[in-house]
């Protein structure tokens, strides 16, 4: 019988780990579906360009994944009962249950309006493809000179600001941020971020709260209020609602408790990755929102899995951080350096050679979904163990060895932070 593994979402996280298990696992021992809501996955880290006005190349995942050996579903996921093993979702031919006996939780996140009145309401969001390409239809009704104000200074935030001023210099585009513009970054990076601005003809608003947003202007906490025809919201992102909803162990955000192989602590039948996941980094810092998180959790979670299936041995790759990579519109960039903890260094890339190289970064991170072992060789192994055998499973295995040119590869990626939230 077959070992069914059932992924939930195909971002960039559950997306690799799908492909990654099927290149892992011999396809006759294990049975991988990866369900997602929609046909075509979604290049995230483009959003704002989608919202500038640009189009970007439809990614259908039956055509990314065929020849694979992961099965696309598409369908909508509507429960998840982690006690009986299964799976309630809304597909084309209407309700089904999927039974799981390795599921691996990747439904992400979406925005999040803080609670500010009239944000939902009010304002757009550019977390997703319909949102992005309602703030489209929106941003092309604009006459000259009409104000467009993006809430949140965080790496979404400047990426949609400066996208936007780019694409539309007759507009007048501005940014508000509860602290400094760029005040996380190194003094070079925030140099940078100021001439950028500048050339575009960006206003910061700093150390400035939005508290409520109105159909053509947002007001603050200071009392005043700030012109938008167009609101943008980027001040964070929250977890998909269906873990908090089930027995799984999850932080008050509803994110899945894991440890530091992606594993349920509650449910190790469970593997969660991506933004779903509460992960531990370098120091015990918690991994932020980001693409740069989700694809090394996604590694790390079909490693593990595919290790205790056939007893191999666990990956011990740490979780780090090497950059943050930020567009300035097409034609600039900046790539921070940090710290494996997320934290700043002096080093800095700016210009066009790194919006050359955010632009390798955002090609890399979509072919690494239809290649998920990075085109290196792959041993598909036979399953000889149950994953929930723990006391078996996580012994090292002299007759399954790992693969450390894999391993070495995963370790030395320079990750992605256009995907940071504030």
């Amino acid at each position: 019988m077959q070992h069914r593994i059932v992924v939930l979402g195909a971002g960039y996280a559950g997306a690799v780990a799908a492909g990654r298990l099927a290149r892992r696992l011999r396809p006759e021992d294990a049975a991988v579906t990866l369900v997602n809501a929609e046909p075509d996955f979604v290049e995230r880290v483009r959003m704002h360009q989608l919202a500038a006005g640009q189009d970007l190349a439809p990614r259908p995942l039956a055509e990314m994944f065929a020849g694979t050996g992961v099965a696309v579903r598409t369908a909508r996921v509507t429960a998840v009962d982690a006690d009986s093993r299964s799976v309630a979702v809304l597909g084309a031919n209407g309700p089904e249950e999927l039974a799981y006996d390795t599921l691996v939780y990747a439904l992400g996140s979406g925005w999040h309006d803080q609670g500010v009145p009239g944000a939902a309401e009010h304002a757009h969001e550019i977390g997703s493809r319909a949102g992005a390409l309602r703030l489209r239809g929106s941003l092309a009704g604009l006459d000259a000179g009409q104000p467009v104000l993006v809430v949140g200074g965080g790496l979404t935030g400047i990426e949609a600001a400066t996208e936007l001023a780019e694409a539309r210099p007759d507009l007048d585009v501005a940014l508000a941020t509860r602290g400094a513009l760029g005040d996380w970054l190194s003094p070079k990076g925030r140099r940078h971020l100021r001439e950028a601005f500048g050339r575009l003809g960006i206003t910061a608003h700093e150390h400035t709260e939005v508290t409520g947003v109105e159909a053509s202007r947002v007001t603050t906490a200071g009392g005043t209020s700030l012109p938008a025809a167009v609101t943008v919201w980027t001040t964070g992102f929250a977890v998909h609602p269906i873990a908090r909803a089930t027995t799984l162990e999850v932080t008050a955000t509803g994110q899945i408790v894991v440890d530091a192989t992606m594993r349920s602590v509650s449910h190790p039948d469970v593997y969660a990755v991506g933004d779903a996941a509460r992960a531990a980094g370098r120091g015990g810092k918690p991994l932020r929102m980001s693409c740069a998180s989700g694809v090394p959790t996604a590694w790390q979670a079909a490693d593990a899995i595919a290790a205790r299936l056939t007893g191999g041995r666990l990956p011990e790759v740490p979780l780090r951080y090497f950059n943050q990579c930020i567009s300035l519109g097409r034609g600039d960039g900046l790539i921070q350096y940090v710290t494996a903890d997320d934290r700043a260094v002096r080093g800095a890339l700016t210009g066009r050679l790194a919006a050359f190289y955010k632009e390798l970064v955002c090609k890399g991170a979509a072919w690494g979904v239809a290649n998920p072992t990075l085109g290196l060789p792959v041993r598909r192994r036979p399953v000889v163990a149950r994953p929930d055998h723990a006391d078996q499973a996580d012994q090292p295995a002299q007759s399954a060895p790992v693969d450390h040119a894999d391993q070495a590869v995963q370790a030395d990626q320079a990750t992605s932070g256009a995907e940071a939230r504030t």
